[in-house]
């Protein structure tokens, strides 16, 4: 005996509700876990490659290509390498800059406006804080890691 065909404006009963699709910006209530856990790798490993091209950079940070040049036009002193083609190839200290305006933009949930008056007030200590919370935040996960042992 063949199905029978649902009739028009209903929905067949055997299929699973679509999941929410979570597009646009991410709400400041929603927890930023993921931003935690996004860490370069260590000055020794950086410098075994003398560039990493967008791509590369995009799959550390877990952003789209499209933010880091949007960022490229926006903050004056982010200014990677272009071959003639326009491909962009950041170098250690480029990858540096970008891992603190990610930080700023998505940990510390910035606007662009906010961030760049952050880096223009706060220009000579940026680099001494921002090592200093990379620091705290590797001594949380360790602390976090001895408490998930116990």
């Amino acid at each position: 005996m063949p199905k029978a065909a649902p009739r028009r404006g209903r929905k067949p009963l055997n299929k699973p509700p679509k999941p929410k699709q979570k597009r646009g910006r991410k709400s400041l209530k929603e927890p930023v876990d993921e931003t935690m856990f996004v860490e370069l790798p260590s000055d020794e490993e950086l410098s075994k490659k003398l560039y990493y091209s967008i791509g590369e950079v995009c799959d550390m940070f877990q952003i789209n290509p499209s933010s880091v040049r949007h960022w490229e036009t926006e903050f004056s002193f982010l200014k990677p390498r272009k071959n003639k083609k326009g491909d962009r190839f950041f170098n250690a200290t480029e990858l540096k800059k970008v891992h603190l305006i990610y930080y700023l933009l998505r940990y510390k949930k910035y606007s662009i406006e906010a961030a760049k008056d952050y880096l223009k007030k706060h220009k000579d200590e940026t680099d001494a804080r921002f090592e200093l919370v990379k620091s705290l935040q590797q001594i949380k996960q360790f602390l976090l890691t001895i408490k998930a042992d116990l």
